[in-house]
């Protein structure tokens, strides 16, 4: 672990001596630099074969070359400051979690930093902010929470970076990427379920000044579901491109009626420019198959040639934009434009990581009944009011009444808004679902609006607190299912709202999944 570290600018240059630094420390971490023949292929090999290299490469999960032994992500302990980078439990292979898990046990973690695991050097410290102002101080952007996506990849525990709106990371200065009409490759690996319409979940280059310099000064894939023209067929979300005013399906901007939207549980997102007259969009289904092409074709007009600049940005737009919502797991950005043969080899290289959600006992088609974890409320249950359509948590025993009993349980369905995710439909009132209005819980029917369904659709996670489940709102995903008051509301950890306080908010997020009491 690290007591303290030096400011965000000026370590790139570092990268070397602060790796070995940390070997000695943490006794977790090798060489740096990956050989140029690796035994065992990472996506980055794959690229560097196709003749275009990785000039950034990050990865939560595991290695992006062969030989890489070196760190992967740094985070930092809430409870007194210090710092711990985690690496891989062996080199060219998967993350090693253990130490994360044990650091962060009783207190919060975020993450601090990633490492790029290029000869280049381009690490992803926290954004210092932009012409949109992020919520840390002096307008810095915040880090992501470092326990809050764990999944497992070829059966290891680990831990995506989950972005919320105002999470940033940005180097201003990138070695070896392409600057105005130079060719670039980008692809990454996010979550289908994690997502929203605002600006925006970016991936690729961005502007030195944080600020909208003009039309084609940025190149990055976008994850999300905004129709950013109008014109757009299905509700997506879709993979993009941000070309800087503008999110771009098209050379015109709206999607083909072929292009819905993407529903697998974690995506590869692919973006490739030549520079001067063409773009190309995929994805992938990154636990199996191959890419499908949305577009491939003209630059939209008044982009060609592109002005490209060497910042790299994560989570935010150029102009630091930190409304979006998306996750990461790993990505890359190259020199030169791949071969499609190149693409699908990498692809190919992702589904082999076996990626894999953690599973949970919300599974359509159970019956349920959802008990708090609070010290002060463990034999109170999320329950609809037989008076009002407002959710409560209330006492239920065996000695309860048969209407308490069933306003206690609840039917898990497959989520209205996103079959990844679920919704929950009163046991007692058929055809009614749990749904956030105004961010507190009530019971309706469903309306079969979209809207409706976005509200009803919650995504089970593990709990905040670290015990049972939390239910993520899949329209405002820093917002989860709490009780506060004896009410139940989307709440986010600190915010207006007086249900939003932070002070026992873990605990009030996360739930038991008990056996239905009806």
């Amino acid at each position: 672990m690290i007591p303290k570290r030096l400011p965000p600018h000026g370590r790139r240059r570092l990268l070397l001596a602060l790796a070995t630094v940390c070997a000695v420390v943490a006794g977790l971490f090798g060489a740096a630099v990956p050989a140029a023949q690796a035994a065992t292929q990472g996506p980055c090999d794959i690229f560097s074969s196709g003749g275009t290299p990785c000039v950034a490469a990050y990865s939560m999960v595991r290695a992006m070359y062969g030989s890489y032994d070196g760190p992967l992500y740094q985070i930092e302990r809430a409870s007194d400051d210090t710092y711990l980078n985690i690496g891989l439990l062996a080199a060219g292979g998967y993350v090693n979690s253990a130490p994360q898990v044990s650091f962060c046990a009783n207190t919060t973690c975020t993450i601090t930093e990633l490492y790029d695991q290029s000869s280049k050097g381009n690490n992803l410290p926290v954004s210092i902010g932009g012409y949109w102002p992020g919520p840390g101080t002096d307008g810095a952007d915040v880090p992501a929470n470092a326990m809050a996506l764990p999944v497992t990849v070829d059966g290891h525990p680990a831990y995506g970076l989950k972005v919320t709106p105002g999470v940033g990371y940005r180097i201003d200065d990138a070695a070896g990427v392409a600057t105005g009409a130079e060719p670039e490759g980008i692809y990454e690996v996010t979550s289908g379920t994690i997502s929203n319409g605002s600006c925006c979940f970016d991936f690729g280059s961005g502007e030195t000044s944080n600020t909208d310099t003009g039309s084609g000064d940025m190149n990055a894939i976008y994850w999300g579901t905004s129709c950013w023209f109008g014109g757009c067929t299905g509700n997506g979300p879709w993979v993009e491109a941000d070309l800087e005013n503008g999110l771009y399906s098209s050379a015109t901007g709206p999607n083909s009626s072929s292009n819905t939207g993407v529903q697998d549980q974690f995506v590869s997102a692919w973006e490739k420019n030549n520079g001067t007259s063409t773009f190309t969009l995929k994805y992938g289904n990154a636990q199996s198959g191959g890419l499908t092409t949305t577009y491939s074709g003209a630059l939209p007009s008044g982009y060609a040639p592109m002005h490209e600049q060497n910042s790299i940005l994560l989570g935010v737009g150029g102009d630091n934009s930190v409304s979006g919502d998306g996750s990461f797991f790993e990505g890359a950005m190259t020199a030169g434009y791949p071969t499609d043969a190149t693409e699908n080899a990498v692809q190919a290289n992702i589904t082999t990581a076996s990626y894999t959600a953690i599973s949970t006992p919300f599974t359509p088609g159970a019956r349920i009944s959802i008990q708090a974890t609070t010290p002060c409320c463990t034999g109170d249950y999320i329950q609809h009011d037989a008076s009002d359509t407002k959710v409560v948590i209330a006492p239920v025993t065996s000695a309860s009444s048969t209407q308490d009993k069933g306003d206690a349980t609840w039917i898990v369905t497959t989520g209205l808004a996103n079959p990844l995710c679920i919704s929950l439909e009163s046991a007692n009132e058929s055809g009614e679902y749990l749904r956030h209005y105004g961010f507190e819980l009530w019971l309706e029917p469903s309306d079969g609006t979209y809207q409706f369904d976005q509200d009803a659709t919650f995504c089970p996670v593990p709990g905040n607190s670290g015990s049972g489940y939390s239910l993520q709102s899949i329209n405002y995903p820093d917002h989860f299912i709490r009780h506060y008051d004896y009410t139940v509301y989307a709440a986010a950890d600190g915010g207006s709202n007086a249900w939003d306080n932070p002070i026992l908010w873990p605990q009030d997020t996360s739930w038991l999944a008990a056996s239905p009491w009806s």
